[in-house]
């Protein structure tokens, strides 16, 4: 399971911009001067975004289907463990997890806080109790779905 959420970008010809917007997070929306910032803006304010709705125990849509012409952005990396973690939990308790990973309730919510850091053998602990693996991944930092982005970036490169 990824969290890569669809982004649009519109370049604003007079204002010499780029603006992204997010479908699934309609507040989520940032800018930049070139396509590179407006991509970096966007990784950011769809972290702070989540990490927002997270804290104050918001819903949190699932990301929708990218359309042809979005970029697939994701947030830090505090913020998708806490997501998933959040996500894969299921039916299963907070209480019913601590047990079973013989620890105490609030270090298994700290899982699901994405102003920690949980490590690596928390994460593949937690998953497996939840019937999950832990896969890790590296993934370009832009990943676009269309030639019309490649072209709105080498225009601004002009």
């Amino acid at each position: 399971m990824n969290v890569l959420y669809p982004a649009t970008i519109h370049y604003d010809e007079s204002e010499k911009r780029y603006t992204v917007f997010f479908a699934d997070l309609p507040e989520a929306i940032t800018e930049g001067e070139t396509l590179d910032e407006a991509l970096f803006n966007a990784s950011e304010v769809l972290t702070l975004t989540l990490e927002g709705r997270m804290d104050e125990d918001l819903d949190i849509p699932r990301p929708s289907a990218p359309e042809v012409d979005s970029y697939l952005i994701s947030p830090n990396a505090r913020t998708q463990a806490a997501l998933l973690m959040r996500w894969a939990k299921g039916s299963h308790t907070t209480s019913e997890i601590a047990r079973t990973l013989n620890t105490s309730w609030p270090a298994v919510a700290r899982l699901e806080n994405p102003h920690h850091w949980p490590n690596l053998k928390q994460l593949d602990r937690a998953a497996a109790v939840m019937g999950q693996r832990l896969v890790i991944s590296l993934e370009p930092i832009v990943s676009n779905t269309s030639k019309f982005h490649r072209a709105l970036k080498e225009q601004s490169r002009r």
